[in-house]
């Protein structure tokens, strides 16, 4: 019996897209250049603009896990040299630079409500850090909260996520990535669920 080479469908080639991007992002993460790149990412984050570092964490941690809680302290020690910057827009520049940058990236009713709700709570305040640390920091230089603790809720606000991520990744590292590998459609389109689950919590809503 003949077996007929079919050609790959739209889906096949869009999996095949996929495993070379997860190699490609491997590959990378263990590479010496993978903690500047996330170091960047996790200062933009934490300054102005939301872009979550967790994309280049995971796959650093599930490249190397026994340098996990290493590349967590390199992200949160980012977001917090960022949460600084954020701060100064905040503070010297809110009309002219913070108020169009938050319009731009659709934070602005975002912030506005913040600002009304967190004035005096510090849970709010570290929960703002770990959610939103762009918003948190431009809110907490325009309304003077102080450079000392906009820099310790940061530290502790965002920096408790990238810990609990590295901490699931140190221990399960390994067995994720040998589940990715086994598994890899399945976790590609979960993953595409929740990209999309971000784009349209973060930006949609």
């Amino acid at each position: 019996m003949l077996l007929l080479n079919h050609p790959p469908t739209p889906t096949d080639r869009t999996r095949a897209l996929l495993r070379r991007l997860y190699d490609w992002t491997i590959k990378r993460a263990a590479g010496r250049d993978a903690e500047y790149w996330l170091a960047g990412v996790s200062a933009v984050d934490g300054a102005m603009f939301p872009i979550p570092p967790e994309l280049l964490q995971i796959p650093m941690a599930i490249a190397r896990p026994e340098r996990a809680l290493r590349v967590a302290a390199i992200g949160a020690l980012s977001s917090a040299a960022g949460a600084l910057l954020g701060y100064g827009i905040g503070a010297l520049l809110y009309q002219g630079v913070a108020v169009p940058l938050l319009r731009l990236t659709g934070h602005l009713a975002q912030f506005e409500a913040f600002l009304h709700d967190v004035a005096g709570n510090v849970w709010l305040w570290l929960l703002a850090f770990c959610l939103g640390p762009s918003v948190a920091a431009i809110a907490a230089g325009s309304v003077g909260l102080g450079i000392a603790a906009t820099l310790a809720a940061s530290l502790v606000g965002r920096g408790g996520r990238f810990l609990i991520v590295a901490l699931l990744l140190k221990y399960y590292g390994r067995h994720a990535a040998l589940l990715i590998d086994r598994y890899f459609h399945l976790v590609a389109a979960g993953i595409a669920v929740l990209a999309l689950g971000f784009v349209v919590v973060r930006y949609a809503i």
